[in-house]
């Protein structure tokens, strides 16, 4: 088979079911492909230009592999995993957080007879073709990194880390409480000396922006958990329904203290949820999906207050830095007001279940981050 005759069997296919629903057209495509073996390089490398699309459209690793899983199914996630990786590999420079998205990936490839394969590779691509623009949270890959990253450079320290992971791990609430308390303590504490040696050093840092997944079910709920945990963390964050992820905009080190704490309160909520869940279920009771809705609308209200709670009281014990974070606040919102310039607010569902309400707020408390530690 001929380089020339292996594109036109792709571009055919491609041209009859990319921009079409009917089924058809999927099978009469996926049997050219499946019947020209010669095809499936070119068939690989027109994903990759799909890929390169979607990069320049502002959508990284994560965003994609979300997209495929909210749309397909779980095949289509390792097919696309594995064009991620294979489009990937050439860069010179990676943006941000890149790496750490390639990894988390799945890793195992898929497998099937020729027509099944050619069937999900087109219904993967199909999906592609119809990304749409998303505002951009870091420079396409190959672009060169506007900063040198210093080898060996540390993040967020490892201390607050080894907190949240020992909160999530513990079955006592008054352990998870502490660890989680002096983790967002600590959290404060670097925002400011970061904050401080920025000042200091006229550095010139600009406010960043990242995307953190918000999954089904409840995701309204887990929106607003996320948006308590940004607003006390000096960032601003904008949900997207639709493709299943908010914008969290700030700087580097809050926008690290953000991801890590919302994971974190997500794991402690959702383990004391399914609990209390546990709990009412063996007094009798079977409305499982109102209790689960009111009470992660309980813990995410409840820990707002409890977070901003605590940001304040770090903050006042530095009072010399409030112009500067004062600055800081007014380039984030410059920044998310670039970014988002249309955003709409929402009306939230109430809760409705006031045993999953009593139980929210309760878990909430125990996750309390406005008291210090022992």
């Amino acid at each position: 088979m001929t380089p020339g005759t292996a594109g036109s069997t792709v571009e055919r296919a491609l041209a009859a079911v990319l921009y079409a629903e009917d089924t058809a057209a999927l099978d009469t495509s996926a049997s050219l492909l499946a019947a020209d073996p010669g095809a499936d390089a070119e068939l690989a490398r027109r994903g990759e230009e799909l890929l390169r699309r979607a990069w320049a459209r502002g959508w990284q690793p994560a965003d994609v592999e979300r997209v495929v899983r909210r749309e397909l199914e779980a095949h289509h996630v390792r097919l696309a995993g594995g064009l991620v990786r294979a489009e990937s590999a050439g860069y010179a420079h990676l943006p941000p957080r890149w790496r750490e998205q390639l990894a988390a990936l799945e890793a195992e490839p898929w497998r099937a007879d020729r027509f099944s394969y050619a069937t999900a590779v087109l219904e993967l691509y199909r999906l592609l073709v119809r990304l749409p623009a998303l505002e951009p949270v870091a420079p396409p890959p190959g672009s060169a990194p506007l900063t040198a990253p210093v080898a060996g450079e540390a993040r967020m320290p490892a201390r607050i880390r080894a907190l949240l992971a020992k909160a999530e791990a513990t079955a006592y609430p008054e352990e998870a409480e502490a660890f989680t308390a002096k983790a967002q303590e600590l959290m404060a504490r670097h925002s400011l000396d970061e904050a401080s040696l920025a000042a200091r050093t006229h550095t010139g840092d600009e406010p960043a922006a990242i995307r953190i997944g918000v999954d089904a079910p409840y995701e309204t709920a887990k929106a607003i958990l996320l948006d308590a945990v940004a607003s006390a963390n000096r960032c601003r964050a904008v949900w997207n329904e639709a493709f299943g992820f908010s914008t969290v905009v700030g700087f580097e080190p809050d926008l690290e203290s953000v991801e890590l704490l919302y994971t974190s309160l997500l794991v402690q909520g959702t383990g004391a949820m399914v609990k209390a869940e546990a709990e009412q279920r063996t007094g009798g009771r079977k409305r499982t999906k109102t209790f689960r809705q009111s009470f992660l609308l309980a813990y995410a209200h409840r820990l707002g207050d409890r977070l901003a709670s605590t940001s304040r009281r770090v903050t006042a014990a530095e009072p010399t830095l409030l112009p500067v974070l004062a600055a800081r606040d007014v380039a984030v919102t410059a920044r998310a007001d670039r970014m988002f310039p249309e955003t709409t607010t929402t009306r939230v569902r109430g809760a409705t279940d006031r045993a999953g309400w009593d139980h929210g707020t309760a878990a909430a408390d125990r996750a309390d981050t406005g008291r210090a530690a022992p």
